[in-house]
């Protein structure tokens, strides 16, 4: 039987710079994770959770996430909306610059839509529900509220609950209000991935043991920090593992472009899959670091590493606290 995953957030249309073309993908963080996950974990049943406009390229873009196996009977379609878009420099470094076209994009009121109420009611007969920081951060303050009690309903009936930080100042009104919603999500967090940078900007942390403490004190039983290339923290209550990032040449780095999403893609669909968080962060790494190797938010189907979190051991260096 497989295991039902709602991804709750925004897809845009994507464009980046290639010499002196420019070139139409789409992507946005969660949307990226929700297609990796369906890639990386065949058994999972993948669910995007949005809204689109009734246009010709949101029936496009509708029809990709089809044909990449992720299901899209929960998008809604709002008229008189369009998608966000935004537009990707990559340094010769592969650090990208964004730029974003997204204030009244449709995904910013999915939960205004007419079919809202049921899309909320049908979360509450999955197994997972993934969002980020940018999931709530493009709501309303006042939908955000509504997401968050959506959550806890959910939640109270069974369904697990993975959040990742994606933490992005200029979507929100103030540091203050991102703290407190943050904090607000964690309490209803399972799993967090928290990318350490981005803690420390939020939280102005000086050390990592603040941000653990912090989360831990939420209620979050299982926490990955993200380190970039640096290796990842796993930590389970009193247990904490490290797992090596996988070592590129600096030339073999195109765009780091959903790095991060890659990254908990992987490791969700193997956990999912009941291995082990080690297995778990390796096979993450190894689909991170084939991600940035390639332009844009997704790369190609055939590019993909195996499917299986089986990786060589010698990769990780796991200590017990």
């Amino acid at each position: 039987m497989s295991i039902k995953v709602a991804v709750i957030g925004e897809c845009m249309i994507e464009l980046s710079e290639r010499k002196t073309d420019i070139v139409r993908h789409f992507g946005g963080d969660t949307l990226n994770t929700a297609v990796y996950l369906a890639r990386a974990n065949t058994d999972a049943d993948v669910h995007y959770v949005s809204a689109m406009g009734t246009d010709a390229i949101s029936s496009t873009m509708l029809g990709q996430w089809q044909q990449e196996g992720v299901c899209t009977d929960l998008v809604q379609r709002l008229p008189n909306k369009l998608p966000g878009l935004y537009l990707i420099e990559t340094d010769e470094q592969g650090e990208r610059t964004f730029h974003y076209w997204r204030n009244d994009a449709a995904a910013r009121y999915w939960l205004q839509g007419e079919a809202a109420e049921q899309v909320c009611q049908q979360l509450q007969r999955f197994d997972y529900l993934y969002l980020s920081g940018i999931s709530l951060a493009i709501l309303s303050p006042a939908d955000r509220k509504t997401l968050l009690e959506q959550v806890a309903k959910c939640r109270a009936l069974g369904v697990k609950v993975a959040f990742d930080n994606n933490y992005r100042p200029r979507l929100w009104e103030s540091r203050e209000a991102a703290q407190q919603t943050y904090s607000a999500m964690l309490a209803l967090t399972d799993l967090a991935f928290l990318t350490l940078d981005d803690e420390f900007a939020l939280w102005r942390d000086k050390h990592e043991q603040q941000t653990l403490a912090r989360t831990q004190a939420l209620g979050v039983g299982e926490i990955v920090i993200k380190r970039g290339a640096e290796p990842c923290l796993i930590v389970q209550g009193e247990h904490q593992c490290e797992v090596l990032a996988a070592s590129l040449a600096p030339d073999r780095i195109i765009d780091t472009t959903a790095a991060g999403d890659s990254f908990s893609a992987g490791y969700l669909a193997s956990r999912l899959a009941g291995n082990s968080v080690a297995a778990a962060a390796r096979y993450a790494h190894r689909l991170a670091s084939t991600v940035i190797q390639h332009r844009g938010a997704i790369i190609p189907l055939s590019a993909m590493p195996v499917s299986t979190p089986s990786l060589p051991s010698e990769a990780s260096h796991v200590s017990i606290a």
